[in-house]
């Protein structure tokens, strides 16, 4: 089983959609994939359930306990327990589930920051890190799930330090524009600063360390730009070669004595036709994600008549959902070959 969260503090970068997306054909290809949502916007919960699904949100926790992360950790942030296994929600793909958002998240932020600030000492403290990466973990393994991707949301705060550090690789997404080729320069300095503050959480003896070996970069991902004649057009391809350049430069130099980055020579060996660290290119989605979000699956996953469209306009959005096809069947055999390599 494999826990890979897809991070950047930058938001507007397809995160959701991509997990989602690569979560749906990781299951098409027939290993058991666990999608979370960990962002208190709950946006991956709306996306694959509807929005319909969760307007009353009182009634819905209520209907399926379990269903989201905060219901499982509630006992050890109040003291009053252990960690529960969760109910994962079922999807439109038999392979895919779904762990939910929940808003009341955002109220364990506090919490995890005071007991990563707090010394080790107390016990109703220090578990509090790690509770949430056990608490994935001990849901996987139940259900026997082979992957597991965790959308994180846009920051930079303790509930995300933990889950990135509670988990084996990340991706990294990114859009080709000036403001995430400055979220790689800063993720050169958050990422070892995150990796030596949980250091005292690794801890064996406590009742949910955070994993003692620290999360593998496999790469990023270059998105939501707008191609021309089959690749991104100039002025996307610009900021594209920058945050190649940032990646490779800086980013890996950071990550690779503390053993947060996989070597060259796994990705190269594993992934055919594409440099280092670079998974994949994936356009913008356009008109088929609205599409997408009406009917809760992926967008190169919609029929002709989901697509709602006629003539010219259906063939060529037909053929931009076959392009999406290729890219995330090809993205999902890549993922499965590093993180098998690494």
């Amino acid at each position: 089983m494999k826990i890979i969260s897809l991070f950047n503090h930058k938001g507007g970068v397809s995160k959701t959609t991509t997990t989602f997306n690569l979560g749906w054909m990781l299951a098409e290809h027939g290993y058991k994939t666990l999608i979370v949502d960990t962002d208190p916007q709950c946006n991956l919960t709306a996306l694959v359930l509807g929005y319909s699904s969760i307007d009353d949100a009182a009634a819905f926790y209520e209907d399926h306990p379990l269903c989201d992360i905060y219901s499982c950790i509630k006992p050890v942030l109040e003291g009053t327990g252990r960690v529960l296994a969760g109910t994962p929600m079922e999807t439109s793909h038999k392979n895919l589930s779904l762990m939910c958002g929940n808003l009341d998240l955002s109220e364990a932020e506090t919490q995890i920051s005071v007991a990563l600030a707090t010394s080790t000492a107390i016990p109703a403290i220090r578990n509090i890190p790690g509770c949430i990466g056990a608490q994935i973990r001990m849901t996987a393994e139940e259900h026997g799930f082979d992957y597991v991707l965790i959308d994180m949301s846009p920051s930079v705060g303790a509930l995300n330090q933990c889950v990135l550090m509670s988990s084996d690789y990340f991706i990294i997404p990114t859009a080709p524009d000036f403001f995430c080729a400055q979220a790689i320069k800063s993720l050169t300095k958050v990422l070892p600063r995150w990796n030596q503050e949980v250091t005292p959480f690794r801890n064996g003896s406590f009742l949910y360390p955070i994993p003692l070996n620290p999360p593998k970069f496999i790469g990023f991902i270059s998105q939501k730009y707008r191609p021309r004649n089959g690749a991104p057009a100039k002025s996307f391809q610009k900021w594209i070669d920058v945050i190649k350049q940032e990646v490779e430069g800086i980013l890996i130099p950071a990550l690779m004595p503390i053993g947060m980055s996989v070597q060259h020579d796994v990705f190269e060996s594993a992934v055919e036709g594409e440099e280092p660290y670079n998974l994949a290119n994936i356009s913008d989605f356009n008109s088929l994600i609205a599409q997408s979000q009406k009917h809760n699956i992926p967008v190169f996953a919609l029929t002709e008549d989901q697509i709602e469209q006629s003539g010219t306009i259906l063939a060529n959005m037909e053929e931009s959902r076959d392009g999406f096809l290729n890219t995330f069947e090809q993205l999902a055999l890549d993922v499965h070959s590093i993180t098998e390599a690494a």
